[in-house]
């Protein structure tokens, strides 16, 4: 029965072929979504961890992702912020959403104070020179055609001359002096949130109390970093679920019809076939595992060919894109395969119902 199955898949090769590639563009669809998603989330993360901060200081009316919501801040609240007892570092940031080349948040920093939350690894250069320098890290050092110690380039149509590169996880991929972009986006002597670092963590909670008894800072969103972070979930970002959704469902529906309407096919054209299965003493369920053990065949083809060309599209995407996250997870692959083979089965039960009540007289007398 299982020499019948494969050649009953071979005897139309490009129906076959188009099942596989639609199953496969099924995987590939889920998965691609939630790697760019997640990879999206998690290198944020990581790279907010990499901060070295205890506690942050935003507006009230802060977007969740590291403040990103404008820089009403005045900078000089951070020298006060630094004189509270049981803070030894603020350092005022600016964070600018930017997408001019890529989805980025640019930072805008004073050199010695965020230095000091977790001192700057330079795999070449140095900080800061003149108000017109930025420093980049080295995964966008290797972005486009790379970028040197002594490179120029355009942001927000300002030329700026990269003077450090920095191993990755510090914030923002560039950095440029607090100053300079504050003028650029017309917020001078302002900030967009203030990263704080205690002299220990069990002292974090004292001084948020703290900021939140001080006259003026009272309606300040005050955390600490550890749960900010936390927060950095697919549920807490609006559109992400939906979007999920959207393309898993788009995916599975597209999977089922191309699985239906070939299996659909191939029982119409295998009426005298089934008909002698039939007639020799098959039974309805053996019919049906026959349809069915093709479609899993095919959906097992599908789903390793989707698995292939998603690591492809990493692959492609880390070349042209080196900035750009995209985390595969053995969970969401497992997810991905069980959400395809599922929509491949449930679009065969049809036909194989269908094959599996068909009358062997009338299918042995079909022509």
């Amino acid at each position: 029965m299982n020499k019948l199955v494969i050649a009953n898949l071979l005897h139309r090769p490009l129906r076959s072929l188009i099942s596989v590639t639609a199953v496969a563009i099924e995987v590939v669809m889920i998965l691609s979504i939630v790697a760019i998603f997640m990879g999206m989330l998690d290198s944020q993360k990581e790279r907010m961890n990499g901060i070295g901060a205890d506690v942050v200081v935003m507006p009230s009316n802060a977007a969740m992702v590291a403040g990103v919501g404008g820089a009403p801040i005045p900078i000089i609240n951070a020298k006060f912020l630094a004189t509270l007892p049981h803070v030894t570092v603020a350092s005022p940031v600016i964070a600018d959403f930017n997408m001019s080349s890529a989805v980025e948040i640019m930072y805008g920093i004073d050199f010695k104070s965020y230095d000091a939350l977790r001192p700057f690894r330079f795999v070449a250069g140095g900080p800061f020179q003149t108000p017109d320098d930025v420093i980049i890290d080295d995964i966008y050092a290797r972005s486009g055609k790379g970028y040197h110690v002594g490179d120029t380039m355009r942001i927000k149509n300002h030329e700026f001359r990269v003077c450090g590169i920095v191993e990755n996880g510090k914030g923002g991929r560039r950095m440029v002096p607090i100053d300079t972009l504050g003028s650029l986006i017309g917020s001078e002597g302002k900030a967009s949130l203030i990263y704080l670092k205690t002299d220990s963590p069990a002292n974090d909670d004292l001084v948020m109390q703290e900021i939140h008894n001080t006259k003026g800072l009272a309606n300040y969103r005050v955390q600490t970093m550890e749960d900010l972070v936390s927060q950095y979930t697919p549920s807490r970002f609006p559109g992400f679920d939906i979007a999920l959704e959207v393309v898993i469902s788009i995916a599975v529906v597209v999977g089922f019809l191309v699985i239906f309407q070939s299996m659909y096919t191939a029982v119409l054209e295998r009426t005298r076939e089934i008909g002698i299965l039939k007639s020799l003493g098959s039974s309805k369920a053996t019919i049906v595992s026959v349809v069915l053990r093709e479609t899993a065949l095919l959906a097992v083809a599908g789903v390793l060919l989707g698995i292939a060309a998603t690591y492809g599209v990493r692959a492609l995407l880390h070349v042209k894109f080196s900035t750009f996250a995209f985390e595969l997870t053995g969970a969401w692959i497992g997810w991905g395969t069980l959400i395809a083979f599922a929509g491949a089965i449930f679009g065969a039960l049809y036909p194989a119902w269908m094959a599996a009540r068909k009358d062997p007289i009338d299918a042995l007398a079909y022509e």
